[in-house]
């Protein structure tokens, strides 16, 4: 059974969210403190995690930074829970590598579809092809290993997924819905900004790459003009 962890300091929202994902077949566990929390995860891994900003002692950035620079769980499927809802606050959490986000309040339904959609992704799928090569740009997709110039380049989950999408349709312009349906799995209304922001980190970390990452006006982006 899928395992999921919360962490959540208030009682009520975690209560409501655990209830919540036992109730679509989701095995759950709450945690009120990173500490508890880390201690968990070091024992049995998660196979997701809804992480909560603003905690008591340490707080959910610096939790999202230690998952991160961790082997275990380095490309562990994590949703941030905040009350923030300035752009500043979402861009640091991606920037550090969350994969999603959620600003409460939130609705049940909302929840359940994000937490169902990233677990989708997080799935092994058929190896349809197991390398792409765009100019310096070289995807190994059975390993999930990212080089430019023969450099290794670092993406979260998410990250990886997006790129993946757009060198497997080099020089085709797709849309910003269509990348978001297909990379997140559902339709991110009124939010697009989350896949700028993903764009954004994946230019600053390609390096020269980055350039063949193109934003196609009125339309969306597309990976190409390599010469």
């Amino acid at each position: 059974m899928t395992r999921i962890y919360v962490v959540e300091d208030d009682k009520s929202i975690c209560e409501i969210v655990i209830y919540a994902l036992k109730s679509a077949g989701f095995e759950v566990t709450g945690f009120e403190t990173g500490a508890e929390f880390l201690a968990a995860v070091e024992m049995t891994p998660p196979n997701l995690v809804l992480l909560d900003i603003m905690l008591p002692g340490e707080d959910g950035l610096s939790i999202l930074k230690k998952l991160r620079s961790t082997a275990q769980t380095k490309t562990l499927p994590i949703i941030m829970l905040t009350a923030k809802s300035s752009e500043i606050d979402k861009v640091k959490g991606l920037d550090m590598g969350a994969d999603d986000y959620i600003v409460k309040p939130f609705g049940v339904v909302e929840l359940i579809s994000r937490v169902k959609a990233l677990l989708r992704r997080a799935m092994p799928e058929p190896l349809v092809e197991s390398q792409l090569v765009f100019g310096i740009l070289v995807l190994n997709h059975d390993s999930r290993k990212v080089h430019v110039d023969g450099r290794k380049i670092d993406l979260t989950y998410k990250e990886y997924e997006l790129l993946y999408y757009l060198t497997k349709n080099a020089e085709k312009a797709l849309s910003r819905g269509k990348i978001m349906r297909t990379v997140w799995g559902y339709d991110f209304e009124g939010e697009s900004r989350t896949l700028d922001m993903h764009i954004r980190s994946l230019r600053q970390k390609l390096g020269k790459a980055g350039e063949y990452i193109k934003t196609v006006r009125n339309v969306g982006y597309k990976l190409g003009d390599e010469s």
